[in-house]
């Protein structure tokens, strides 16, 4: 077995409620590593929507996805947490009691941790675009189709067919239609699932010629060496014809797989994990789920929810990390024992 670390609290998962819960154990001691299946932190937001503005984040107008990451983890940075990326939990087994949980988390490159508590911050699990069923499409994958869009700049100047019909495929054509040489929009029919100002957004620039709306279907690809030509389309009438275009972005969802998360003795719902709403813990004392892996009567599924569980979940994780101490609520605004752990003071 390899060397165990020891940690008070094992978040998994590094998308922003990941992180924010980071801080507010942080405020109350409590020392914190963070797992994540992803080369970097920031989850979906960084992963899938980088450059993607957000609005509806308190205190910022505007944010983009990166922008938000950038300043959780600015922001976390007197708490000196320790993250461990491109790695998944394969094992996790409680090796205390209710009253004093302990558990043993096991990742799949054999990395072993003993915690206190576990914040379970996994968004909807490990996530996978999915893919067009179309022969030969691994050899464009990265450099001509893409499943997500990390850098705008990428498309600058290309001739991008963006497939599909909801929020993530209007989006990408409205920003992306004044960086690329031309945006092609496809759906099989002449109806959307995406946000109706969205809709009439693209409507409206197609009307105006700046961008096109293409009904059908692709069903082959051509090119050499990973490099996209064109795109065969059977149209409306069923007849085929090339599409002329040198980048494609395909948005058919995303399959969310909950992976090993259904193994650890979580009461599950719908590959959903139930919660209280007072302490946003699961069935298995010492186990907490915040953020859009977990499921209650009246769950929203916004990052601005999840920062408000990662609260709650700090408090009484408090209780297990340590039992013999009064938890006593503070302000960061008027403490100064909690300005002095951030540092600003």
């Amino acid at each position: 077995m390899s060397e165990i670390i020891k940690t008070d609290a094992l978040i998994v998962g590094a998308g922003p409620v990941g992180l924010f819960a980071v801080f507010e154990l942080g405020l109350l001691d409590i020392k914190a590593h963070v797992l994540d299946i992803l080369p970097m932190a920031g989850g979906q937001c960084a992963e899938l929507y980088p450059e993607k503005p957000i609005y509806d984040i308190p205190g910022f107008p505007v944010v983009t996805g990166q922008g938000l990451v950038d300043n959780l983890i600015k922001q976390i940075e007197p708490f000196s947490p320790t993250f461990h990326f491109n790695e998944m939990v394969t094992a996790l087994e409680p090796v205390g009691t209710p009253e004093a949980p302990l558990f043993r988390v096991t990742t799949d490159s054999d990395l072993v941790f003993e915690a206190k508590i576990v914040i379970i911050a996994a968004g909807g699990g490990s996530f996978q675009p999915k893919k067009p069923p179309l022969a030969g499409i691994e050899q464009y994958e990265g450099t001509s189709v893409f499943y997500a869009v990390r850098k705008m700049e990428t498309f600058r100047g290309r001739r991008v067919l963006i497939v599909g019909g909801g929020d993530s495929a209007l989006d990408w054509a409205l920003n992306l239609q004044p960086v690329a040489e031309r945006v092609i929009l496809m759906h099989r029919r002449d109806d959307f699932r995406a946000a109706p100002h969205s809709v009439n957004a693209m409507r409206e620039l197609v009307a105006e010629k700046k961008m096109d709306f293409v009904l059908g279907q692709v069903s082959a690809l051509k090119g050499e060496i990973g490099m996209l030509s064109a795109a065969v389309i059977r149209g409306a009438d069923n007849a085929n014809f090339d599409l002329p275009c040198n980048a494609m972005l395909p948005f058919f969802g995303l399959t969310m797989k909950l992976g090993p998360i259904a193994d650890w003795g979580l009461n599950l719902n719908e590959n959903l994990i139930p919660v209280d709403t007072e302490k946003f813990e699961t069935n298995v004392p010492g186990i907490f789920a915040i953020g859009d892996i977990n499921t209650y009567p009246g769950k929203l599924k916004l990052i601005l929810s999840g920062f408000h569980e990662g609260a709650l979940a700090a408090q009484k994780a408090h209780r297990y990390v340590y039992p013999d101490k009064k938890l006593l609520f503070q302000y960061t605004t008027s403490s100064s024992s909690l300005q002095k752990k951030l540092g600003v003071n």
